[in-house]
């Protein structure tokens, strides 16, 4: 990972070369990243997106993933080099995150991400210089590449402790100690409620929805306990301690975690789930 110098195309720029640049200044923030028209004769650095080498995409022979996407420089930078970074987890980054960018760079779907990085590009009738206007684009790619990172990793650590609540669960009720990422994680079926401490102190019972990007719960809190707080609540629910329930029926809470695992049993029971 000791590369000092990099050369990549002039002119317009993309996701796949700025993505790049920002994937190399991770790897080394002092390294000198170049453009032209044409790979210097003799040169002596890394050579990405330009020149037919390792880092290009543009010959005819250029590789394809086994799922059919082709790959961009970005992802052919990563395949070398991805394991630096992720270990084990590398290709399922790849496949998250690096694989829309290259697909969008080759003329398939579309990617928001690389929209927003094209809009660095200078414009016809403003006086940017497009050398500029690549490094601020390349920073832009910089931060945005190490909070994926930051998050990537910290999502795989919360699936172990998911994955261990969900060992430990009972009537398909998960408890977590610690307020962790968990809803693409508890997609079995057989689960709908995770109960996890809250920032405001207490405990909170959130539905599992029926899928990561649905807003339908698996089962919702009883529709009378709804919009309830308070003494309210604890009278109709007839549970002492609960403090809250969302007017949508997806998250309860309580002032701690038995009193809130005693309503999501009673709301299993109400619902004809408990088990």
């Amino acid at each position: 990972m000791n590369i000092k110098k990099a050369f990549t195309h002039a002119g317009k720029f993309h996701a796949d070369d700025v993505f790049s640049a920002a994937l190399l200044r991770i790897m080394n923030p002092d390294v000198i990243i170049e453009r032209g028209n044409q790979v210097p004769e003799g040169y002596d650095g890394l050579v990405f997106d330009i020149g037919y080498g390792e880092f290009d995409h543009h010959q005819a022979d250029s590789p394809v993933r086994e799922d059919g996407i082709p790959y961009a420089s970005f992802g052919l930078l990563w395949r070398k080099f991805g394991k630096d970074f992720l270990a084990e987890d590398a290709e399922e980054f790849e496949k998250s995150f690096i694989e829309p960018l290259d697909d969008s760079d080759n003329g398939g779907t579309r990617d928001k991400i690389a929209d927003i990085i094209n809009d660095f590009n200078s414009q016809w009738d403003l006086p940017e210089n497009q050398d500029d206007q690549f490094e601020k684009a390349v920073s832009f790619a910089t931060v945005i590449l190490e909070n994926r990172f930051r998050i990537f990793r910290s999502q795989k650590k919360a699936e172990k402790i998911v994955q261990d609540a969900m060992n430990r669960s009972e009537h398909g009720i998960v408890i977590l100690d610690e307020g962790v990422p968990w809803k693409n994680i508890v997609r079995e079926d057989g689960y709908y409620y995770v109960i996890y401490p809250s920032f405001r102190g207490g405990f909170n019972a959130q539905c599992v929805p029926v899928s990561v990007d649905s807003y339908e719960n698996r089962l919702s809190f009883p529709e009378d306990w709804r919009g309830l707080a308070g003494v309210q609540l604890e009278e109709t629910s007839g549970i002492k301690g609960l403090t809250f329930c969302h007017k949508n029926g997806f998250l309860l809470a309580g002032n701690d975690r038995d009193t809130v695992k005693n309503a999501c049993i009673l709301s299993l029971r109400r619902g004809n789930r408990f088990r």
